[in-house]
């Protein structure tokens, strides 16, 4: 089974049509239909690694000021207890506990499969960013999940490569700022020549700019771990910049890489509406 990291940008990619959407759809379109889905998504960021064990997952609507059509929006896909056995047991000796009553679904996670697999009949579980852990141990642990696409579980992280919101501007709205565009090309380049080399991204000029918090970039760290299991480099699905501070660069494994952007390979990505200060968004 692929797998693949998804730049999930603004919320607002739920409800549009764009050239990043599309290649999503094009993604889920060339899958054979996952067993279950593993997401880990930048939005859900605690002190320890955890995934959800519920049947019924909730949606829960992580933002601000958004429009209601978005707060509107379900995704009522079932939960696998079981299956959140299966992967605890394939991660030991480390650790993921069982989350059975507390989060659910995120708009990291929801926002994308909105287009991966529109009707919501898969079952999906979320695994937590451990945000007290170091890069190689986010690595390992996803080195630790790869034989978990043997068994037809689809794994995907969800975040930014560049990922700034205080430098956002919204004039930019399918370009990115020049040091943001150095800085997702020269993970373009690691992940698609040697992803053992991912920790590199922390001596470049331009980190603090593009990863001033580090959770969108970490489930980039997923795919890494799961590349070197399968010895094999990523491919680029999608890649490109809005808003100055933020790209929407998308990997995969285990597949061809699609035509980038498909059908809708003019259109730019969505945006932050209009009056969200950016301390009062969590895109």
């Amino acid at each position: 089974m692929p797998a693949a990291f998804i730049g999930h940008g603004s919320p607002m990619n739920t409800l549009e049509s764009n050239r990043y959407t599309a290649a999503w759809r094009a993604f889920g379109e060339s899958l054979p239909r996952p067993r279950a889905i593993l997401v880990i998504s930048a939005h859900w960021f605690i002190h320890g690694s955890a995934l959800t064990a519920m049947a019924r997952p909730r949606v829960i609507h992580d933002f601000y000021g958004f429009p209601q059509a978005l707060f509107d929006f379900d995704y009522p896909a079932p939960g696998a207890p079981e299956i959140a056995e299966e992967i605890a047991a394939a991660v030991r000796p480390g650790f993921v506990a069982l989350d059975r009553d507390s989060w659910g679904l995120d708009h990291g996670t929801w926002s994308v499969l909105a287009h991966v697999f529109p009707q919501a009949d898969i079952p999906v579980l979320q695994l937590s960013i451990h945000a007290g852990e170091h890069l190689a141990y986010h690595i390992e642990l996803g080195r630790r999940l790869a034989p978990l696409r043997d068994s037809g579980i689809l794994i995907i992280g969800s975040g930014n490569v560049v990922h700034n919101l205080r430098r956002m501007d919204r004039n930019m709205l399918d370009a990115a700022f020049d040091w943001a565009e150095d800085f997702d090309r020269e993970a373009r380049d690691i992940m698609t020549g040697d992803p053992a080399q991912l920790g590199r991204l922390a001596d470049h000029p331009a980190w603090r700019l593009a990863v001033p918090t580090p959770e969108h970039f970490l489930p980039l760290a997923y795919i890494a771990g799961l590349a070197l299991a399968d010895r094999t480099p990523a491919r680029v699905l999608v890649d490109g910049g809005v808003m100055g501070s933020l790209t929407m660069t998308s990997f995969v494994l285990g597949c061809d890489a699609l035509a980038r952007g498909g059908a809708d390979a003019g259109s730019p990505s969505a945006s932050i509406p209009a009056g969200i200060p950016p301390d009062q968004t969590n895109i």
